[in-house]
């Protein structure tokens, strides 16, 4: 099933929206290199993944109220203060791309996450193979989304789980530029060990620089074999300015 099978035919366009140049990045990165960063600390960078005029023209869109599905203002939820919004399908073709584009590096290092931790779950090659799986299983609702930041706004420490069928990973772009967009707005990964104090890793980020983390649960060579640890993301306090940030989530919503 092709997760845009009911949706329009026509994707939006944003205006600096070639996505060629992007998908060249995604294939020159050094993946094993990704891999060994998420193996050992549950995340890895992805530098330059968006130029600045693709941030722009991202960040821009969000007052176009035809691209998404649903609004969420954080604070009405215990979230924490600001706001985000879900695409809804069609998805624009730079999202749509990234989704496509880096599904097929993720997944593999999914699947060895799987088998470290006794997990007897593997996943498809390809994007619309997973997708297939969720809608199924009635996830049908698109997750990718942008979030939107004031002075004083920040996330909650949080995993996106939608359903039954969760991706162990996911990617998030920061679309503003620290220090000229905004002052604070850190973004932060907690992990959890058993018996164990939290750890906490603050991930610097430059504008276009993106992030893939772990969405639960990741696994941790120990003394015994793996064993699995817990992960939470959010972000921390903006001082100033406005932030802008693209969440690239690979499995759909029920």
């Amino acid at each position: 099933m092709n997760a845009n099978a009911t949706a329009p035919t026509h994707a939006h366009d944003y205006p600096s929206d070639p996505f060629g140049s992007t998908q060249e990045r995604i294939e020159t990165y050094d993946w094993n290199e990704i891999a060994a960063q998420l193996d050992r600390s549950g995340r890895a960078l992805l530098p330059g993944l968006l130029t600045p005029a693709q941030c722009r023209s991202v960040a821009a869109g969000y007052d176009e109220e035809g691209l998404y599905r649903s609004r969420v203002v954080m604070a009405r939820h215990g979230f924490g203060r600001g706001e985000y919004r879900y695409f809804r399908y069609p998805l624009p073709r730079l999202v749509q791309g990234l989704r496509e584009r880096l599904y097929p590096w993720l997944a593999p290092i999914a699947a060895d996450w799987n088998r470290a931790m006794g997990v007897d779950i593997d996943y498809p090659a390809d994007l619309d193979g997973f997708l297939s799986r969720c809608h199924r299983a009635g996830q049908s609702r698109p997750t990718p989304l942008l979030l939107r930041y004031a002075a004083g706004d920040y996330n909650c420490l949080h995993q996106d789980l939608y359903g039954e069928h969760v991706f162990p990973l996911q990617v998030a772009i920061l679309l503003s530029q620290p220090g000229r967009d905004f002052e604070g707005g850190e973004f932060v990964l907690t992990e959890q060990r058993p018996r164990m104090q939290s750890r906490v890793d603050v991930v610097p980020l430059a504008q276009g620089d993106a992030v893939a983390f772990a969405v639960n649960q990741r696994p941790v060579r120990g003394v015994r074999g793996y064993y699995r640890v817990s992960m939470r993301h959010g972000v921390s306090a903006l001082h100033g300015g406005q932030r802008h940030t693209l969440g690239v989530i690979f499995h759909d919503a029920n």
